[in-house]
């Protein structure tokens, strides 16, 4: 269910825990009570801004000790297995880093240990010693969210899981695939972990830790921060002045917006583009069969998948590594183009007025529709850009799961390094860019009433 806020008109003064302002726009929203398992969204971008769940901490507790115990189950036993010509291979989820380690590809066990194990193990562990209230230092339990709610978007626990899945369909080319008895459990603490971040609200979290700051001028709902001289953390969305820098509550630094966002923007941008030249043409993995070494691109892995008749994966691998990261980096270039003015129709309206003496006028604005157009490219682009990641975890799973001697190996290459590159330099590329950017040009345009011309 979802329980839209619309901006209520007039003051309110005094502590802000029931006023908040968009993370997304900057629209200051008076959140009155909210019934149980439903959201308060912003009524300008249809940004979810709180929601409230019954049992808020009981529920997050209960799914992130399963999802622990679940990822311990899933680390004791084989996970995945391949038989060809009579030889079996199975691995482990914790046997997956220890391969490409003794292959000297660090950089690719890091990258599996840090985004498949350990960041999502830290966030369930996060979430049960915040919710239970335990007794740690209050520093402490403010380092513990904010690094909470930073590493969400890192957690790939089910991008992998779907890479495991797509590589299956992969080896069944060469021989029978199995599932260990740690892949059940590996299943589950996916949705789990899943479901223990839905369960956990920002706004309610910051507001358990420590109440927020009390603001001392008054606030008006239905206008933007910007323009009554306030702005809110980007970290535990506590409204302050703007000339305050560190937030009293998470002591976060921050400013009205994030500096130089459309700069670190476009740097990060470029850099990642010169990565995608060469992340396509390399190949990502060797296979090694009878002494023969072929290397495979990108391109060549969805070839061979749409002719073995595997359409279905062969179009995920396309849209997840070819179409997302290209259309991605068009995305991230257009919003910043935008964010800078150069976008057409910000604010446009015409007006008609007819009458004696007195004029009725008529207005029509393009620049709220081209707005909300470019804020859903924005969300679409934050969502998933992360999903193009599956086509490493599958070379991941291959290259420690097919090592059969001289019959054949996998072994990862230089373009799979460059390409997982690529992906984090556009998801941190879309982290940089401020989205109040291209509200504030809306904002700045459309308070004058339209006018008509009377006669």
């Amino acid at each position: 269910m979802y329980s839209v806020i619309e901006p209520e008109h007039g003051e309110h003064s005094g502590p802000s825990g029931n006023v908040i302002l968009c993370r997304q726009c900057d629209m200051s929203v008076v959140l009155p009570s909210l019934p149980y398992r439903t959201k308060a969204v912003c009524p300008r971008c249809k940004t979810t801004l709180t929601a409230r769940w019954d049992e808020p901490r009981k529920r997050p507790v209960g799914y992130a000790l399963s999802a622990l115990f679940m990822l311990v189950l899933a680390n004791m036993f084989p996970f995945v297995n391949m038989r060809v010509a009579g030889i079996t291979s199975e691995i482990t989820l914790i046997q997956i880093p220890r391969v490409m380690l003794a292959d000297n590809y660090a950089s690719m066990a890091t990258l599996f240990m840090v985004l498949v194990q350990l960041i999502p193990a830290f966030c369930m562990i996060a979430i049960i010693l915040l919710c239970l209230r335990v007794r740690l230092p209050l520093r402490l339990k403010t380092m513990m969210a904010k690094v909470l709610f930073q590493f969400k978007t890192w957690c790939m626990v089910e991008i992998f899981l779907a890479g495991v899945l797509v590589s299956f369909v992969k080896l069944m080319a060469y021989g029978e695939i199995g599932i260990g008895s740690s892949f059940i459990p590996y299943c589950i603490f996916c949705l789990l972990q899943v479901r223990a971040f839905q369960c956990v609200d920002r706004h309610w979290m910051w507001q358990d830790i420590a109440p927020a700051p009390k603001l001392m001028q008054p606030l008006i709902a239905g206008r933007t921060g910007l323009r009554q001289g306030l702005r809110s953390c980007a970290c535990c969305t506590a409204i302050l002045p703007q000339s305050q820098l560190e937030c009293p509550r998470c002591h976060t630094q921050g400013y009205v917006r994030r500096r130089n966002s459309i700069q670190w923007t476009m740097a990060l941008l470029i850099t990642s583009i010169l990565l995608y030249i060469p992340a396509n043409l390399l190949p990502i993995m060797i296979t090694e069969s009878l002494g023969n070494q072929m290397g495979s691109t990108i391109m060549a892995g969805v070839i061979f998948l749409w002719s073995e008749g595997s359409y279905p994966v062969a179009m995920v691998i396309f849209i997840a590594s070819i179409m997302v990261p290209s259309l991605k980096m068009l995305a991230i270039g257009w919003l910043c183009w935008d964010a800078k003015g150069k976008g057409k129709g910000k604010g446009k309206g015409k007006g008609k007025g007819k009458g004696k003496g007195k004029g009725k006028g008529k207005g029509k604005g393009k620049g709220n529709t081209d707005t909300e157009r470019m804020h859903f490219i924005y969300e679409v682009v934050e969502f998933v850009g992360r999903w193009s990641m599956i086509d490493v975890f599958v070379i991941a799973v291959l290259s420690s799961l097919v090592r059969i001697g001289q019959l054949m190996s996998i072994y990862p290459a230089i373009g799979a390094l460059l390409f997982a590159m690529v992906v984090i330099l556009t998801m941190f590329a879309a982290l940089t860019f401020d989205p109040r950017l291209t509200w504030d040009q809306l904002s700045e345009t459309t308070q004058k009433e339209p006018q008509g011309d009377g006669q």
